[in-house]
């Protein structure tokens, strides 16, 4: 059974790059506080990497 990830941004967009800005948005988050549910894939586990210091993760089972 596949796992899902729980992404809550942790800290605000401001003063990062743009690159950082659309991950954040393409992981359909926005303001801090927010949290989606995503599946486990190596397509979003190589973008938490890229914003790993702006959100926190979290295993669903």
């Amino acid at each position: 059974m596949e796992n899902n990830l729980k992404i809550t941004q942790t800290k605000s967009i401001i003063d990062q790059t743009v690159r950082q800005k659309r991950t954040i948005e393409a992981l359909g988050l926005g303001r801090p506080n927010y949290s989606v549910v995503k599946k486990d894939t190596p397509q979003i586990r190589g973008m938490i990497e890229k914003v790993k210091h702006l959100v926190k993760i979290e295993v669903l089972q």
